[in-house]
């Protein structure tokens, strides 16, 4: 069985002060939580966050790590910085990073190699445009981000990946169950074809959509989606609560 994992992503938002005041919300709301909760927070908020979400089930991540060890990278945050920070988590290629930052399938893979190194679980995100999909080639896009981003991994356990269908995210958008489902299975099926005797199937896949506390409980039932990366509900201590609580 494949445990599901519900992970926040506050991208660029909440002060220290204020990450600190919606977990200390979100602790009694998720208590009995029977997934894993993850909130990935800005840098400079993990260590008042990581005091905040002490004593709960709630697990702490990142939004991005660099490849390297160190170096002359200003700005740049290395996977064992993290790590000393009690990081357990971090979200890799978010469509954002693609498109604003230069992020390619290359340096996906880098950052991947490097957080799997520090014993960082990354979570990984791939998907297609609104274009791409409706010119059929949401398949082919996939195809490419597979062979591309995994390169050299060898136990497919220990990573997660994100399907977010770049349509979906922050407009308001959702894929249906059953299209979140079915693509969600091909890169199931695709993974396990290109990467095969590497527990890829142990390995879990989030949808990440624009999933929210009223749209959850359906995605959550699909047999192949095995969680969320949560933006805007993962501001709010009750939706995101109500998220992670889908089976009740």
């Amino acid at each position: 069985m494949r445990k599901p994992i519900i992970a926040g992503n506050w991208k660029m938002n909440n002060t220290a002060s204020e990450g600190a005041e919606l977990v200390k919300a979100l602790k009694p709301l998720v208590k009995d939580a029977k997934c894993e909760v993850v909130v990935c927070v800005p840098a400079i908020d993990i260590p008042a966050v990581k005091k905040a979400i002490h004593g709960s089930k709630i697990r702490l991540g990142a939004q991005n790590v660099h490849f390297a060890e160190k170096g002359a990278y200003t700005g740049e945050i290395s996977a064992n910085m993290l790590k000393e920070y009690g990081v357990q988590y971090v979200i890799i290629g978010h469509s954002e990073r693609r498109a604003y930052f230069g992020e390619t399938d290359e340096t996906v893979n880098k950052r991947t190699l490097a957080a799997l190194a520090a014993g960082l679980t990354p979570i990984v995100c791939i998907g297609e445009s609104l274009e791409e999909r409706e010119g059929g080639l949401t398949e082919k896009v996939l195809d490419n981000q597979i062979a591309l981003d995994f390169q050299g991994i060898e136990d497919f356990s220990k990573i997660v990946i994100a399907y977010e269908p770049i349509w979906a995210i922050g407009t308001g958008r959702t894929a249906t169950d059953e299209q979140a489902n079915e693509t969600i299975g091909y890169i199931r099926k695709r993974m396990k074809k290109v990467y095969a005797g590497k527990n890829v199937g142990r390995m879990r896949i989030q949808y990440g959509g624009s999933m929210n506390a009223k749209n959850c409980k359906g995605l959550m039932s699909q047999p192949e989606i095995d969680g969320g990366l949560i933006g805007g509900a993962s501001l709010k201590p009750a939706d995101f609560a109500a998220i992670v609580n889908f089976d009740k």
